[in-house]
């Protein structure tokens, strides 16, 4: 069996074929693979990685992961009808789970595929700080970091250089298997700089839109920081902007943020 992807004659035609442009932040980026396969391939290494893992249930932390992760869903998803673009999200599938491990670690596969790990609760420390872990990895997702990682990955391994090709289960599997590696407590995607930024600022509006405050953003991300000071990075942080970056960023995005906080109800 072959697996169909558009792999492009060139940058100007991938670029004409398969730009897609956020609607929260108006970002465009090349995305050429399947969907419908890459919710497949990541649907099952989810069921696998959680296999392997220590599910956490029942616990006051575990509803409280899936109380404000269900929240920060329901608020895309109403976004996202207001502006007739519901489609976008017809083949998610939700799901939202805490892990036993002392990892600083979240991630959201693509489909709305969730975990937190145990370590990064004491970071968080309150909802509104669960809230911006949550808002930034359900933004990966949303975004489609994932189909633009993988198809960054295609085009440099083929060049971008046939429209409509195939690509065979091996192939495919192989090159997922480079943007995501899965293992026994990992599956996290490598994202780029831009798209980290970008889950930045599209975490801290839905958030907002979810009606946690924005404001308590800057005080989670220096917790962040000071929780890997003097230690290895952790994988939460790696591919990230610098603090000085990230902090500016979102001064700059607060008004906006703030503006859907106090239409969700929040008090300003």
């Amino acid at each position: 069996m072959k697996f169909t992807h558009l792999l492009g004659i060139g940058a100007v035609a991938l670029s004409t074929v398969a730009c897609t442009t956020n609607p929260i932040t108006g970002r465009s980026s090349l995305q050429i693979a399947n969907n419908s396969e890459i919710l497949t391939m990541s649907s099952q290494e989810y069921k696998t990685t959680l296999s392997k893992s220590k599910i956490i249930s029942g616990t006051a932390d575990a509803k409280r992961v899936v109380s404000v992760g269900s929240r920060i869903k329901s608020a895309a998803e109403r976004y996202y009808q207001s502006i007739g673009r519901s489609a976008d999200l017809a083949n998610y599938s939700w799901e939202f789970n805490l892990l036993q491990s002392n990892e600083l670690n979240a991630w959201c596969m693509p489909g709305g595929k969730v975990a937190v790990y145990t370590g990064i609760l004491p970071v968080t420390k309150n909802d509104n700080g669960l809230a911006v872990v949550l808002g930034h990895e359900v933004s990966h997702a949303l975004a489609g970091h994932g189909n633009e990682r993988i198809s960054q990955a295609m085009v440099a391994q083929y060049g971008g250089s046939i429209l409509g090709g195939t690509i065979s289960n091996s192939q495919w599997a192989g090159i997922f298997e480079k943007v995501y590696p899965i293992g026994s407590q990992v599956a996290l995607l490598k994202y780029g700089r831009n798209q980290e930024s970008e889950a930045d600022q599209m975490g801290l509006y839905l958030m907002s839109m979810a009606g946690y405050d924005p404001r308590e953003a800057i005080p989670f991300w220096n917790r962040m920081e000071g929780a890997s000071s003097g230690a290895r990075q952790p994988e939460f942080l790696s591919t990230h902007p610098n603090p000085e970056t990230r902090i500016s960023d979102i001064n700059r995005n607060l008004p906006k943020a703030l503006e859907y906080y106090k239409a969700a109800g929040g008090k300003i």
